[in-house]
């Protein structure tokens, strides 16, 4: 964030203010008319013109109203070129408002606000001997002094930025209410530090239930489901180090904030009482679900898991249950040979269906959009789940709860006992689930369920390996369809161009030569793939989104056979691929073709 030193060092600082009266040098900006500021810098690169200078300085003049806020609201000029003039004439970082940015209130501990406030700097963050701060004028002297006085020995480092944004953040750090509210804490005897005087009272530590740790909590979790994260990480570290928070946005984490140190344990602990977790536990894992009111009467819960770290410190990751809508199969971008395999499977009356692959894959979605093709009002179906993430009327949803006893084959003993014609098993964790799902389908009951597996054919090996029975299996396996979801690329930023014969090779050569042939794609010279360029919708990835593959592994008399007879996976693939069935690397292929992902997200998820 802070790229350019003042060059004060620790020893340097402590010199009298006198020797500091030296301003630094500054730069020299193209020039018009002879002057030299932010509004010449504005005109020089074509964003003002001539009259617009002259009338945004005489407002700004006359109105005593700040240049910066002129420029925004009157002249159209956007922050990012304000940012970049501002840069370039004081020679360091600008730095706008951020509300990810928790600043420290120790730092302002013995600083008058008002003070602040009227002379337009804050320090934002301290790393060892080091400070950075943000003002909005780099090159004031007299700012500089002062300063310096107040973090005696500390090697300064600007960032500059315009007052509002400065008064933003003071309060931010001294209500907690980053909305921009206008009231703040009073300070008993504060005065600033050209007085030679600072606030009397000691800096009292930081409590989970302070104003400022609930409304960061709630702010993180609003801001998590606003930017559709499926997970939200909180890492503290020791040797006062800024505590991580990392959201995971369609399957890949970055860094949302940055967090002080002063308010790695308040956080943590706002969080665990939120979760109705003990917070004075902190050598065990804990788990707990947090029912967050988003407003609008919209609520969403959280799923917490906490773990003990190095360095006394717990780790805290929330998993967001957002309410889904049902999505119907139609809309699920299956390949037409797949979503008719899909649909026929679903209305057969008794049989075992699985849905494999890792965790947040779209398993349970498919299920419920399978469930809402054959939801009818001649069907009674029961589900069981872990947590129950989707509802829809006309099924019996039921939450296993194992600690107690009521696991997935409890209940789905209990359904066999309430007149089901189609049961639905949230995972198949254990030996014991699976032969009662086994024993359920062959007594003329539609079941279906997930479980992680890698692809298709490998479930039926998984199964076999936990114990079941090969010929019940095999007569009651209706079909096995594997899922990974890939990223989308960006609409907004989608570019065509052509691949090169390397690239087309390598899909030929995964696509298999002898299939490549029936896709009818162009030689390397007319093929035409899609890239993502990136923009202000994508975050700057190229990607938006993501997209399913898919594999049908139907359940033929030929492949029952060879599963009766423990044939090895590959025997099974060959089979299944002669039959029709394309691979989830085969189908992410077709999917690259049609400009809707990249080879390279289809390999990261789908293996040869």
């Amino acid at each position: 964030m802070f790229m350019q030193k003042t060059g004060v060092s620790p020893k340097s600082a402590l010199q009298s203010p006198a020797s500091l009266k030296k301003p630094c040098p500054k730069p020299v900006p193209r020039k018009i008319n002879g002057k030299a500021n932010v509004l010449d810098i504005l005109a020089s690169r074509g964003i003002l013109t001539g009259m617009e200078l002259d009338a945004a300085a005489d407002e700004a003049n006359s109105c005593k109203v700040e240049l910066e806020e002129i420029l925004l609201e009157k002249h159209g000029v956007t922050k990012t070129d304000l940012g970049a003039a501002l840069s370039e004439l004081y020679r360091c970082p600008y730095m706008g408002y951020d509300e990810r940015i928790a600043i420290d209130p120790v730092l302002l501990r013995n600083l008058s606000v008002d003070y602040l406030r009227n002379h337009a700097w804050i320090p934002i963050k301290r790393n060892g001997s080091q400070l950075d701060v943000l003002i909005n004028n780099p090159h004031d002297v007299e700012k500089g002094v002062d300063i310096r006085r107040a973090f005696p020995g500390m090697t300064i480092r600007f960032s500059v930025g315009c007052r509002h944004d400065i008064d933003l953040y003071l309060r931010s750090v001294v209500t907690g209410a980053h909305d921009g509210a206008s009231s703040v804490k009073s300070r008993e005897t504060t005065k600033d530090v050209r007085g030679g005087r600072v606030s009397q009272g000691d800096a009292q530590p930081v409590e989970e239930n302070d104003t400022d740790m609930v409304r960061l909590a709630n702010r993180v979790i609003a801001d998590a489901y606003r930017l559709g994260a499926s997970d939200v990480h909180i890492e503290p570290y020791s040797d006062k180090k800024d505590t991580a928070v990392r959201f995971r946005v369609d399957g890949s984490c970055f860094t949302y904030m940055k967090i002080p140190a002063a308010y790695r344990r308040p956080v943590v602990s706002r969080l665990k009482i939120m979760a109705n977790l003990d917070i004075a536990e902190h050598r065990k894992p804990q788990d707990g679900k947090i029912r967050h009111d988003l407003g609008r009467e919209q609520e969403l819960e959280l799923r917490v898991a906490t773990l003990p770290t190095s360095g006394g410190n717990e780790d805290i990751v929330l998993r967001l249950l957002t309410p889904k809508e049902i999505m119907p199969l139609d809309a699920m971008e299956f390949s037409p040979e797949v979503l008719q395999g899909v649909k026929n499977l679903a209305e057969h009356p008794y049989g075992l269906f699985l849905c494999v692959g890792p965790t947040g894959s779209g398993k349970t979605t498919t299920l419920h959009a399978i469930l809402r093709h054959i939801n009818t009002e001649e069907r009674k179906i029961w589900t069981a789940e872990d947590p129950i993430e989707i509802t829809q009327e006309g099924l019996r949803q039921v939450q296993v709860h194992p600690k107690i006893g009521f696991t997935f084959a409890a209940a789905m003993r209990a359904f066999l006992r309430a007149d089901p014609d189609v049961i639905m098993i949230g995972e198949m964790r254990d030996k014991e689930t699976a032969d009662t799902a086994i024993e359920a389908s062959l007594t003329g009951h539609l079941v279906l369920s997930t479980l992680h597996t890698n692809s298709a054919v490998e479930t039926v090996t998984r199964l076999l390996d936990m114990g079941c029975d090969a010929f019940n299996f095999a007569d009651t396996m209706l079909g096995v369809l594997a899922m990974r979801l890939c990223k989308r690329l960006c609409p907004h930023c989608r570019e065509p161009y052509r691949p090169t014969r390397q690239e087309y090779e390598e899909l030929v050569r995964d696509y298999g030569v002898s299939y490549w042939e029936s896709l009818n794609v162009p030689d390397v010279a007319d093929c035409t793939l899609y890239r993502g360029q990136g923009c202000d919708a994508c975050n700057r990835s190229g990607f938006k989104g993501r997209v399913a593959i898919q594999e049908l592994l139907i359940g033929s008399e030929q492949v029952k056979g060879l599963i009766q007879s423990k044939a090895r996976p590959a025997e099974i693939l060959n089979v299944a691929m002669r039959e029709g069935m394309n691979t989830l690397l085969q189908n992410g292929i077709q999917k690259v073709l049609q400009g809707i992902t990249t080879y390279r997200q289809v390999r990261a998820v789908a293996k040869k």
